[in-house]
């Protein structure tokens, strides 16, 4: 199981950008979080066309097909989602990770037994605005 911005375990932070400006203000080779929306999808082509990771935070099951379809290294989702998402994955042999946004930690072991990719915690997600 992937953890990212759990207490315990050091991983790399996620760079949540809001426009193509504030992508050049991010670390270079860090993965970038975008929240699919059609208003978003001139970040996501940009992040395609210069191959930057990123992970795409999805609301229903479309748009889970979608991130796939988009090339998103993750596809973050609530855990009332993550089940349906997995499985989604896991029958379309998916090259995206599905990652559980979490609140608590108490939230882990469910995840971990319903077989999910990962958990994202909100420490993990930095973000971005260009001033």
């Amino acid at each position: 199981m992937l953890f990212f911005g759990h207490r315990f375990l050091q991983s790399p932070k996620f760079y949540h950008v809001f426009d193509i400006d504030s992508i050049l203000t991010t670390p270079p080779s860090s993965t970038l979080y975008v929240e699919f929306e059609e208003k978003n999808l001139d970040i996501i082509a940009y992040l395609q066309e210069n191959e930057i990771s990123f992970a795409l935070k999805v609301k229903n099951v479309t748009e889970v097909a979608y991130a796939e379809a988009l090339n998103a290294d993750y596809i973050v989702v609530e855990n009332s989602l993550a089940k349906t998402a997995q499985k989604i994955a896991e029958n379309y042999l998916f090259d995206a990770k599905i990652l559980a946004h979490i609140e608590n930690e108490k939230e882990i072991e469910e995840l971990v037994l319903l077989g999910i990719d990962g958990v994202i915690c909100p420490s993990a997600v930095v973000k971005v605005t260009v001033q």
